[in-house]
Parts: structure tokens; sequence; C-alpha cells
């Protein structure tokens, strides 16, 4: 994913459609026309051309022969295999991300969390959510495993607006605070093992809730 400070026309075209697919404002299967969004971000065919290739490469469209672009659909062991590596590459930076980790940072991260904590909606969580976990992780200094933990999350998130849209209730986020805890403390091992399960488990808990809202 580009950096989301990304300024130019394309940026803002990827963000804007990665948005609305990820909300689920856009549903799977929905064909995106070229024409229609040149003409809704005055631009020309060129940057929705390339905001087309970002989403691809995302994961959150698919191009196909004489049929144009698509939202892409997903299944429930698309959900696993995103959670799995997930939590692989997320343990991975944030090994190297834990003794760059100031007070200040952690502190930053805990109201971070707070935030999440008191959200009105799932969208509302689901940012306070991201920016908790890429701030413990970003100081990894890794710009490439950052990018595609960032396409990750973009799917995972993706996953959970499709189970958790239509009920919403702002959860105590207990392995949060659990992280936060074993760094503070310099437990390092356990602060990894933590998130492991977590971002599994949210992969697990979306996917069952997917599976239950699927039709018979």
């Amino acid at each position: 994913m580009k950096n989301e400070s990304d300024t130019t026309i394309t940026g803002r075209i990827t963000r804007a459609l990665a948005d609305r697919i990820i909300s689920g404002d856009i549903a799977p299967g929905t064909k995106l026309r070229q024409d229609h969004f040149a003409e809704e971000f005055g631009a020309s065919h060129v940057p929705v051309r390339e905001a087309f290739r970002r989403l691809e490469a995302q994961g959150l469209v698919v191009s196909e022969p004489r049929r144009g672009v698509r939202v892409a659909s997903f299944d429930i062991a698309e959900v696993r295999e995103v959670a799995e590596m997930r939590a692989s590459l997320e343990v991975l930076a944030l090994r190297h991300a834990a003794p760059h980790l100031t007070s200040a940072i952690l502190d930053e991260a805990e109201a971070i969390n707070r935030a999440g904590e008191n959200a009105p909606d799932v969208r509302a969580w689901e940012e306070a959510n991201k920016a908790f976990h890429r701030i413990i992780l970003e100081p990894c200094n890794m710009p490439r495993l950052m990018a595609t933990i960032d396409d990750l999350h973009a799917a995972s998130a993706r996953f959970l607006f499709s189970g958790f849209r239509m009920e919403w209730e702002a959860p105590t986020d207990q392995d949060h605070r659990a992280i936060l805890r074993a760094l503070q403390e310099h437990q390092f091992d356990v602060a990894a093992a933590t998130l492991a399960r977590h971002v599994k488990w949210i992969g697990t808990k979306t996917g069952a809730k997917r599976h239950m809202r699927a039709p018979s």
C-alpha cells in the first residue's frame, strides 16, 4: 500500500476507493468503471487506472480479461490466511521495534487504545485499532515489511466490516492492554506471543461472524 501521505490524485483516488471497499459501501463483485471515477474525481483515466492497479496489489479488486475491474470477493479460508500472515509478520516487526519503543510512544499507544475502547462505531474502532498496531510496529524501521502489513491490515479490516457492520459494541481490548504492559516491562517475548494470539483470534472471530451471516 502506498503511504497515506501520498497526496497525488492517484493516491487520493486509491484511498477513497479502498475506504469504500473496506467499509462495504462498494460490495464484492461490483464492477468499477474508469469513466465513472474519472468524472467523480475530475481526473483523466490514467490516475484511475493506476489506482485500480494499487487496489489490485492490495487484494481489494481483481482485473478480468474483457470484463474489466471488479471488487474482489473473499471466503473464510482467505480470512484465516490473512490472519496467519499478519500474526507472523507483525511479530517479526514487533521484535525489531521493541528495543526502540520509548515511554512516549507507549503512552500514545495507550491513549489510542482508550479511544478505540470508546469508539462509537466499528469504523472508528478500526481506525484506532490500525493506529495502535502501527505505532508499536513502525519503529522496526523496515518499510517494506510495514507496507506488506498495511496491505494485510486493509484486507483484515474489510473482513471485520463485513462481519460486524450491523452489530457493534465497542470492546474492552484486554489483548492490547496486555501487549502494552509486557512492552512497558520489557517482556518482549510475552508481548510478541500476545500479539500473535490477538491477531489470530480476530481472524477466527471475524471468519465465524461471516460464516454465520452467509446465506444457507
